[in-house]
């Protein structure tokens, strides 16, 4: 459940940014929009396989 509260720390830290890049046109905040992303895209991979892992754990 942890990596699960970094995943909305992360979405509501990216929050900013996304409303500068998108509504007043700063390509820098893009950047960190972009390199968030990347981090969340990571964040949810290792939450799928930890999920799985646990799954197969109980099936045993």
């Amino acid at each position: 459940m942890k990596k699960f509260t970094e995943v909305k720390e992360l979405v509501a830290s990216l929050e900013a940014d996304a409303d500068k890049f998108y509504n007043k046109g700063n390509s820098a905040a893009g950047t960190r929009v972009r390199k968030g992303m990347q981090d969340l895209k990571n964040l949810a991979q290792a939450i799928r396989l930890e999920v799985q892992e646990a799954k197969n754990k109980e099936a045993k």
